[in-house]
């Protein structure tokens, strides 16, 4: 039983759904997005709502209805509000900047890195410390951001390194020099 699944997903005002063949498209004041839709489910468009109905009770499709549910209702925040993921940079002479639309980290290593985002994701420097990965499609900010962390992840010594804002870095106590 999904009781994910089950739940109607509100459209908000701004927010036009279609449903397409196999695919939904939705479009929204920040942009467009579109999730192919597996033969397992069936959606629905009911009184302002989105309803995700399963074709059957196998053990894949009941697997798949609450995933295929949060994916669309991801997509309905993210063509409303969009998403954000911030990451800050924690070192003596780490920095960040960018080339256009190309970030470029100088974080330790004997040169610097270049990161390309996703096709619809984008990237603003705030500081030299602090990265804010913007964008209409969850997954696509969220693999951007880790890649970016990916660089430099934060060490436990030192916590050196680049980090999500709030993430809490676990720290090592050192040697101890001569008891």
């Amino acid at each position: 039983m999904s009781r994910i699944g089950k739940k109607p997903i509100a459209i908000p005002q701004g927010v036009t759904v279609k449903l397409e063949d196999s695919k939904i498209v939705i479009t929204g004041p920040i942009g467009t997005l579109e999730q192919a839709l597996p033969e397992q489910v069936t959606v629905k468009i009911e009184d302002n709502n989105i309803i995700v109905e399963r074709n059957n009770e196998e053990k894949f499709t009941r697997q798949i209805h609450g995933t295929i549910r949060s994916l669309i209702a991801n997509m309905v925040v993210g063509v409303e509000k969009g998403y954000e993921k911030k990451l800050k940079i924690v070192g003596i002479g780490y920095k960040a900047s960018l080339d256009g639309e190309t970030l470029v980290l100088n974080v330790g290593y004997s040169h610097p890195v270049h990161i390309t985002p996703l096709e619809g994701v984008k990237i603003t420097v705030a500081s030299p410390t602090q990265i804010v990965v913007t964008g209409t499609d969850k997954q696509k900010v969220g693999e951007t951001a880790a890649q970016i962390r990916a660089v430099r992840k934060p060490e436990p010594y030192l916590g050196k390194g680049i980090a999500y804002v709030g993430e809490h870095i676990r720290r090592k106590e050192g040697k101890k020099a001569g008891k």
